[in-house]
């Protein structure tokens, strides 16, 4: 197959989980023989289209800031758009490409690609990480109306979806999609890697790794570490980064048990966070909003018990299934819970079986196989 992917981040030069999801299947399509392009903005050295692990790169764009005031930026991503459509336009009329499989997140290159594609037998496949819905009153606030329209009119506009989870795919079906045409390919791990990983010189009992926002609870897990360290003599790691961290070292002062707890800031070497996950017996995460939620995956390869919320905006509980444990996204589950994982009391099913699922040559396999149904007709 010629696959041609639509993003306007391009991994490694920016590293992020849609980016990587894209760069883990083209790499493995590609080494099966499989002819792959990335249409994205100019973020590497040298010419405008190079070839990288086997894939080639092309530029549409010029590289740019994509943040404003923390936010994704609005004017970036109907700027990349806009400019996508010529280029690619012109590559599918000469029937360059057999599938075009655009990242769904910032919606415009969606629109985009639909537009590239009229009047060309070449199928749309897209990619949902995450429905917001709601959650764009939180995130744009007065804008949220545009946000939300924009996410309906993406999710009308006809494709061939893959969800990376089920509670996405349920998302997405109410408003757009029949639910019976999603595809469901989760996201994926380098198992191998993940178990490789160095140890670091100072591990932690019980881990947390994520962004630091309110909805990942992380004020739940200080306080319920907090209590039961009263009876165990352990130590916890926060990894990350965010809007949140200021308040959350305040609240760790105020804890009796300050002096076992470390922010330990945004880490550059992805493997020290795989290190400090093989380090640590715990992996606990009560955020109340996972699409898919990837650090459970990663933690369970590295034999952790993870530790996440039962709510019905997460994904955890498909991810870790039996593998972990799931609790109320409260102070008292989250500490009953942890004592009973630090007195080692382990999930029926064994982690790291359970993340050989999502190791990426698995998902590249399924990607793979929903690729050619878009291109032979029987998605």
């Amino acid at each position: 197959m010629r696959v041609a992917f639509v993003s306007n981040v391009v991994y490694p030069f920016i590293t992020g989980g849609a980016e990587k999801r894209i760069h883990e299947i083209g790499t493995r399509l590609a080494s099966q023989g499989h002819d792959v392009t990335i249409y994205g903005r100019h973020f590497w050295d040298g010419p405008e289209e190079i070839t990288h692990e086997g894939l080639t790169l092309r530029a549409v764009a010029p590289e740019t800031e994509l943040y404003t005031d923390d936010r994704r930026s609005i004017t970036e991503a109907i700027d990349f758009a806009t400019r996508s459509i010529p280029p690619l336009r012109r590559h599918l009329r000469q029937n360059e490409h057999d599938v075009v499989v655009a990242s769904v997140f910032p919606y415009f290159p969606v629109l985009a690609t639909k537009l590239a594609s009229l009047r060309t037998d070449t199928p749309l496949v897209t990619t949902w990480h995450e429905v917001w819905g709601n959650y764009w009153e939180e995130y744009l606030g007065r804008l949220a109306p545009f946000g939300k329209v924009t996410e309906q009119l993406t999710a009308r506009t006809p494709q061939h979806p893959i969800a990376i989870s089920g509670i996405t795919a349920d998302r997405l079906a109410e408003i757009g999609p029949d639910r019976d045409s999603i595809e469901i390919i989760p996201n994926g791990i380098d198992t191998e890697q993940i178990q490789d990983a160095p140890l670091p010189e100072q591990g932690y009992d019980v881990l947390f790794a994520g962004r630091l926002i309110e909805h990942k609870n992380v004020d739940l897990l200080l306080e319920a570490f907090d209590a039961v360290a009263e009876d165990h003599d352990v130590t916890l790691g926060i990894v990350g980064d965010g809007p949140e961290k200021t308040r959350l070292e305040r609240q760790r002062d105020g804890l009796a048990h300050a002096d076992r707890i470390d922010f330990l800031g945004f880490l550059d070497d992805y493997e020290d966070v795989l290190g400090h996950m093989r380090a640590a017996d715990v992996f606990a995460s009560p955020s109340t909003r996972e699409g898919f939620g990837l650090t459970f995956a990663e933690a369970m390869a590295a034999d952790c018990t993870v530790i996440a919320a039962d709510h019905p905006d997460s994904a955890a509980d498909e991810v870790i299934g039996d593998a972990g444990f799931l609790v109320g996204p409260d102070v008292e589950s989250l500490r009953d819970v942890l004592n009973r994982a630090l007195d080692d009391v382990r999930p029926k099913e064994d982690p790291r079986e359970r993340a050989q699922r999502y190791d990426w040559d698995a998902v590249a396999d399924q990607a793979e196989r929903a690729y050619r149904r878009s291109v032979d007709g029987s998605w």
